[in-house]
């Protein structure tokens, strides 16, 4: 008897993890069929600097469901080795084609150049260098100090700004920015390489040969041009009014604007004495040229409230 019933509950307990097992199964064929599939594609293992030349121990692969999978990505890593990469990749992210650089392309600075720019690399030291904090994509403006060509032969040097919002492509001899900008202290660097259009090129090459150049950082994301007149002795000499110091990265777009009832002007409310009880006055008449004064009208007169009972009267005081 206790047999048959052992039997009884082996076989219960097989039959419901059958049914259970089948219907795991058919959920998740029904959810990977709503899903669209699932893709394998091709990851970084380790971070991959821009410029680098991507080799097999820096890739993987993983399954991705279909409607999460980023468009551009690879199946095979076969077709990724020997690719430069013109961005950082984090490790664990996809490699898409718009990360890397056409095929055949070299690796190092000259994969990283756009169409129809060029790279140009001018000295620097502290003071050009911003004491080193110039570093990779940062944007800039090219300041020279030149001494032009005068009749009178005496000198009368300019300073102008002759290339605005360059970007910096390697500092040195290092093209990628660090991770993270705190984990190291600025170095000074004797050369750095500027993003430059070919007409651009030709001022640059000017200008660092006839005349002393400085770099001026401005913010990522200030794109706006700012047209000078340039300085001589005599602008600099007559002085400047003071301006207000901005915050430090502060921008007029970045600030919000205030509401429309916001910016209406606040006006106090006006304090309004009691009115008096207006008495009538008889016109003055005048007689040659002297006239009669107007009578000063009465003052008003102090009252009290007095209340008797359910009755209320003022009474003026005296």
């Amino acid at each position: 008897m206790r047999n048959k019933r052992l039997l009884i509950v082996l076989v219960g307990a097989t039959v419901f993890g059958l049914i259970a097992a089948v219907s795991v199964s058919r959920l998740l064929s029904n959810a990977q069929a709503r899903g669209g599939g699932a893709n394998r594609i091709v990851v970084a293992t380790v971070d991959v600097s821009l410029g680098t030349r991507i080799i097999a121990e820096h890739l993987t692969t993983v399954t991705m469901p279909q409607n999460a999978t980023p468009a551009g990505t690879f199946d095979s890593p076969d077709k990724l080795i020997g690719r430069v990469a013109v961005t950082n990749i984090a490790a664990r992210e996809p490699i898409t084609d718009f990360k890397l650089a056409p095929e055949g392309s070299a690796g190092g600075l000259s994969a990283v150049i756009p169409e129809g720019y060029r790279a140009m690399t001018v000295k620097v030291d502290d003071v050009v260098g911003l004491s080193g904090f110039v570093m990779p994509g940062a944007l800039v403006d090219v300041v020279v100090v030149i001494d032009p060509e005068s009749s009178a032969g005496g000198r009368n040097p300019i300073s102008k700004i002759v290339l605005q919002n360059i970007k910096v492509l390697a500092s040195g001899s290092s093209i990628d920015q660090p991770k993270q900008e705190r984990e190291r202290e600025p170095e000074s660097v004797k050369t750095v390489t500027l993003q430059v259009t070919p007409e651009q090129a030709e001022k640059l090459a000017l200008a660092s040969t006839e005349g002393k150049l400085r770099l001026v950082m401005r913010n990522a994301t200030d794109q706006g041009d700012a047209p000078t007149e340039g300085v001589d002795k005599r602008r600099l000499l007559s002085g400047e009014s003071a301006t207000p110091v901005p915050a430090p990265g502060s921008l007029q777009s970045e600030q919000p604007q205030p509401p429309a009832s916001s910016q209406r002007q606040f006006r106090a409310p006006r304090f309004q004495a009691p009115r008096e009880t207006s008495r009538s006055v008889a016109p003055t008449t005048t007689s040659g040229n002297n006239a009669a004064a107007s009578p000063a009208p009465a003052a008003p007169r102090a009252s009290v409230e007095m209340i008797e009972g359910a009755k209320r009267r003022n009474v003026d005081l005296p």
